[in-house]
């Protein structure tokens, strides 16, 4: 297949774009006007993409599918209302963009693959949360639904849609693991807050199989939840990450302190609690690699 990626140089295209490269794939990696190219993502073609005016390079022409990965860290820096505006813009905005793009090419690609987070479901306690759940009210929540409804708007073109709703994904070279990471590193690690909070996790490699099979499987389309179907609270979370890292997690970290130093990010990020399952991928027959929590972080910290 001839596929489109947006967002290449964050944490997920650097790692999908080799794997499909490798799987014998023509990658075409959207770039916007200066963007400066990470070492190391120099597999496939560079396509001019500019969002502001939905120009679309004319290498995009004959694409089978479209992977859609842009979007600000939601982890880097306080919520400002600056910073607000920033993120909704990078994921919503973009994406109207790139649908309007594609419904302009005379030859559409026949799948659009479209990030989202399971933080469209909010904060939901012990409520086991499927596809078919409803969305939450903060903001996380709120950016989720606006973005999967400027991706699903592709339907309307004849293309089939998946609102790939990522959890915490699992690896050393970015995303929150290594912040989470940090405080055991100096032995002062442990829960968070509470520690009750259910964490719906994936390992990076998942999510990159998880992906590819979304983009073959032609049964795979709307809301998909890409996580591990063994979710756990953040309790044992940082229990068998401490195992892994060989320290105590002794030092629970208060929820006041963290709203202190966070803000409003500390609630949706670290204290919010989604216990997401992924139904689909299941019923669908993906087999996961690394389906339990110890396995991930030993896979994940690159232990054997």
């Amino acid at each position: 297949m001839k596929i489109l990626v947006t967002g290449s140089n964050g944490l997920v295209g650097t790692a999908l774009i080799p794997a499909l490269a490798k799987a014998g794939h023509t990658v075409c990696r959207l770039v916007r006007p200066g963007t400066i190219v990470t070492p190391g993502t120099h597999d496939g073609f560079q396509v001019a993409w500019n969002p502001a005016t939905g120009e679309l390079g004319g290498a995009a022409v004959g694409a089978d599918a479209v992977v859609n990965l842009a979007g600000a860290s939601v982890a880097q820096g306080r919520w400002t209302a600056a910073r607000k505006v920033e993120l909704r813009s990078s994921r919503i905005d973009t994406t109207r963009a790139l649908v309007s793009a594609l419904a302009k090419m005379s030859a559409r690609p026949p799948v659009l693959v479209s990030a989202s987070a399971t933080g469209f479901y909010g904060n939901r306690g012990d409520e086991i949360l499927t596809e078919g759940s409803q969305a939450g009210t903060d903001f996380l929540a709120e950016v989720a639904q606006a973005w999967e409804a400027e991706a699903i708007k592709a339907e309307a073109l004849g293309i089939r849609v998946v609102l790939a709703r990522f959890g915490v994904v699992l690896t050393r070279q970015g995303g929150a693991l290594p912040q989470i990471m940090r405080p055991f590193r100096f032995f002062v690690g442990g829960k968070i807050g509470s520690g009750q909070q259910w964490m719906s996790w994936i390992t990076l490699d998942d999510v990159v199989a998880a992906l590819h099979f979304a983009l073959e499987n032609g049964n795979v389309r709307g809301p998909l939840n890409v996580i591990s179907p063994r979710p756990v609270q953040n309790t044992d979370f940082t229990k068998a990450l401490a195992h892994a890292l060989h320290r105590p997690a002794l030092f629970p970290a208060p929820a006041f302190a963290l709203r202190l130093a966070l803000g409003e990010m500390a609630d949706a990020l670290l204290l919010s609690s989604q216990r997401a399952m992924p139904r689909k991928l299941e019923q669908l027959g993906y087999h996961f690699l690394y389906p339990d929590l110890a396995g991930a972080l030993h896979a994940a910290l690159g232990s054997k």
